[in-house]
């Protein structure tokens, strides 16, 4: 009976599991239902390092004409204004895992596919990894100084026109300073809401069904704080409708939503780091993020994409092991211009552990 199989290091092979490992790595990640390539996307996906050789996109962003114009049969001529343009750069790089086999006898002593338990297992650490690269880049983690679990460059910390800190302000209030009352409360989504509108550039958000919606990603300890607000008007108080109503849309970015608010569709993670002050991470507090469209950019290089990563099978030691890795070039880096982040609020709060009521 006539058999088709795929030998090791077979060249369709090699391509069946490098798009196998990207595609499921993807849809694997908590942070797959927010990227997109197209400028709606809380990560936006740029394709030109793909199409052509570089280790970076260079992404430009058009400032507001700010000419007063000429009324009347005033002269236009010579009273032009120029466009200009601040641009942010998203670095790539590679990134590579692999896993090895025991050998021949290993083999012998295990019921199960090794092939398949090395995919499995790769594409559990790239799911994972790629989760970091998304919230200590959002967060603005500084802390995390190993560019492997921060996007393959360096994060950066938020500015303080988008920066808010439970209790008071960045100049009054400081992310060491944050006691056990400096929680995360309504009031905050508010602020970041409030500020969203009215910074000179201000963020834009993600359109759903033609409704206006940002997003906002919270540690579950702040969403504890949260729920456990009985104060008029809190969490208690607005959960009576919206999500709990039923007032949910298909689109992915409800999926596995934990509420609704004034327009911020809210996400728990426990990956949302620990807020963060000249590079040192803050105990019992949490970094929050509140978000529009392209808070996030991300990138891959030829050979790479949301669909295809590189696929290595080998064998060692006189072919009695086997081996397998998988790895990509790409980064993700939260965009920023002229000095400022896009789109994105860090909100620093008091955040611990909660053990008894």
């Amino acid at each position: 009976m006539a058999v088709t199989s795929f030998a090791t290091g077979d060249s369709l092979a090699v391509k069946l599991w490098s798009k196998k490992i990207a595609v499921e790595a993807l849809k694997q990640t908590w942070v797959y239902k927010f990227m997109g390539t197209d400028d709606n996307s809380v990560i936006q996906i740029f394709d030109d390092t793909q199409k052509s050789a570089g280790d970076r996109i260079r992404i430009p962003l058009r400032r507001l004409l700010a000419g007063n114009g000429v009324i009347g049969d005033q002269t236009l001529e010579g009273n032009e204004e120029r466009i200009n343009y601040y641009s942010d750069d998203v670095y790539i790089n590679q990134l590579r895992h692999a896993v090895r086999e025991g050998g021949k006898f290993t083999r012998q002593l295990v019921p199960f596919d090794i092939r398949e338990h090395a995919r499995a297992g790769l594409q559990d650490w790239w799911a994972d990894r790629i989760d970091y690269w998304f919230f200590n880049q959002l967060c603005g983690n500084t802390a995390q100084t190993d560019v492997r679990f921060t996007g393959l460059q360096n994060a950066i910390a938020p500015d303080a026109d988008h920066l808010v800190i439970a209790g008071g302000s960045a100049g009054t209030t400081t992310v060491t300073s944050l006691s056990a009352n400096m929680v995360m409360d309504l009031k905050l989504i508010d602020i970041c809401v409030e500020r969203a509108k009215t910074l000179d550039v201000p963020i834009r958000p993600i359109m759903i069904n033609g409704e206006e919606k940002y997003v906002m990603f919270l540690h579950h300890y702040q969403v504890t704080d949260l729920r456990t607000n009985t104060s008029t008007g809190q969490w208690f108080d607005i959960q009576k409708a919206a999500m709990q109503g039923g007032n949910v849309t298909q689109n992915p970015i409800y999926t596995g939503a934990i509420g609704e608010y004034n327009g911020t569709i809210l996400h728990a993670s426990n990956r949302v780091p620990l807020a963060h002050t000249a590079g040192s991470a803050v105990a019992n507090t949490r970094m929050a993020a509140f978000c529009g469209a392209q808070a996030i950019g991300m990138a891959f290089g030829r050979e790479n994409g949301p669909e295809r990563f590189n696929w290595v099978e080998d064998y060692f030691d006189y072919e009695n092991q086997f081996g397998v890795a998988a790895g990509c070039i790409g980064g993700m880096k939260k965009l920023q211009f002229n000095g400022s982040d896009f789109a994105t609020i860090a909100v620093a709060t008091y955040a611990a552990k909660h053990t008894s009521d």
